[in-house]
């Protein structure tokens, strides 16, 4: 009964000697809450008093923002809130000054909650200079082309834009901590894929635009390139399991028997109109 009565008392005693530590923590939390959301208005109407937001609509990063019921300047607001928010809680956490394992593992939350902010603040403003690097980049380009080979100008900037946009990603998960040997390929499958819907579509229509002739199969081609494309976008993210890519090695044999065998009769159909074109 004793060593019980000890125990109480010595809990008690932890209890009492914790609590200006937990009151200054809730204070902390509170005062962080209280600022976060007065700097979120203010900083809301600074940034619309500004102007930068009309401009920012008008890219492809502010118009999808604003599909989704954002805008630039609660974006902006919102991250400074946040960030607020983060940094009270990383001094309620040390003020609180838990030991043992539940303490390490509270001190190890603190010191990640930073680096996924900067992971989400680079996707956001690195798609934004992104955006604006590929848009620049192809109005310096577009006038080495005819006006009937726009497309590849556009062709450009899509792959350069995808490009840009695997590297912000990869900076944004290693700033995150996760990146790996999973997101890697994962990243590289969508480039392939990305990348080669570009330039299927680009070629295809440079080539309709030059061969009126090919019109009749740029469908096929189109389907034929699309498929080669996603199949290697395919086995590029599922590289790293174990006999994935046997089995994609066999899907590409079956797919690129059957096309040939699709293709013979529309090799057909071409020859005998080149010759009676030629009659």
């Amino acid at each position: 009964m004793a060593d019980i009565i000890s125990v109480l008392e010595n809990m008690l005693a932890n209890i009492i000697n914790a609590l200006p530590s937990i009151i200054a923590a809730i204070i902390v939390l509170a005062i962080g809450y209280v600022v976060g959301r007065v700097v979120d208005k203010a900083v809301n109407k600074v940034v619309k008093k500004v102007g930068i937001e009309k401009t920012f609509d008008l890219s492809t990063v502010g118009k999808s923002l604003k599909s989704s019921g954002l805008d630039l300047s609660n974006l902006v607001g919102g991250i400074v809130k946040v960030f607020i928010y983060i940094l009270s809680i990383i001094l309620a956490i040390q003020i609180l000054n838990i030991g043992g394992t539940f303490g390490v593992y509270l001190t190890t939350i603190a010191n990640y909650l930073p680096r996924l902010l900067g992971g989400f603040l680079i996707i956001v403003f690195g798609a934004v200079f992104v955006d604006i690097l590929a848009s620049f980049i192809s109005n310096m380009i577009r006038p080495m082309f005819r006006p009937e080979k726009a497309e590849v100008a556009d062709m450009l900037k899509n792959l350069l834009l995808i490009g840009l946009i695997a590297f912000i990603l990869l900076l944004a998960l290693d700033t995150m901590l996760l990146s790996g040997n999973t997101i890697y390929p994962l990243i590289l499958g969508f480039v392939v894929m990305g990348a080669g819907i570009s330039l299927t579509d680009g070629l295809i229509k440079s080539i309709n635009d030059d061969h009126p002739e090919f019109k009749e199969v740029s469908g096929y081609a189109k389907f034929m390139l699309y498929s080669i494309f996603l199949i290697i976008g395919a086995g590029a993210i599922f590289a790293t399991f174990s006999g994935v890519t046997n089995i994609i090695a066999n899907i590409s044999w079956a797919f690129a028997i059957a096309l040939g065998i699709m293709l013979i009769p529309i090799a057909y159909a071409i020859t005998k109109k080149m010759s009676k074109e030629t009659k």
